[in-house]
């Protein structure tokens, strides 16, 4: 299977008002990245894509392994040794927060002991490096693993993930 290409793009803007002696000035930031990769294993590539959309009950948990079990969408087994983008949406309607990392055996996503990131209902969590070493590495074994998590009982939470990485 070939990948034909992905562009990741992600853009802030604001509009900012105020009044003063000699008008209304006006202040409008934009802050934004456009990524574009294709098919391989070098720098801005990719050769492997897993999208899905998940649910987790009440309190619960699970770890995503990125190397030799998920299957992409037509079957064939992930194997990931570079994550180069990794996308994760909280649905808006859930009450409790989906919670990234805190593996027992974790891919190096943030480094530190035991560090987890928190997407509000409604949020997005977004890493991507098309550099040549991508995000980071995955390790084998038991040290390919991404967890989720719901952060709390009562309800369970929704989210969608999507992983771009290398095989070599």
């Amino acid at each position: 299977m070939t990948i034909a290409s992905a562009r990741l793009s992600v853009e802030l803007t604001a509009r900012q008002v105020g009044t003063h002696d000699l008008g209304g000035p006006e202040f409008t930031p934009v802050h934004s990245r456009v990524l574009s990769f294709t098919d391989g294993t070098g720098t801005k590539q990719f050769d492997i894509i897993w999208s899905d959309t998940r649910t987790l009950s009440a309190s619960g948990t699970e770890d995503l392994d990125l190397a030799g079990v998920l299957t992409d969408a037509f079957g064939a087994t992930v194997a990931l040794a570079e994550v180069v983008g990794l996308m994760i949406t909280a649905d808006a309607a859930n009450t409790n927060n989906v919670v990234v990392g805190d593996a027992t055996a974790p891919v190096p996503l943030f480094g530190g002991t035991n560090p987890t990131v928190s997407v509000k209902p409604g949020g997005v969590f977004l890493l991507a490096a098309p550099n040549a070493a991508g995000q980071f590495a995955v390790g084998a074994g038991a040290t390919d693993d991404l967890k989720i998590t719901n952060s709390s009982s009562g309800t369970g939470v929704t989210y969608t993930i999507t992983v771009i990485g290398r095989s070599a």
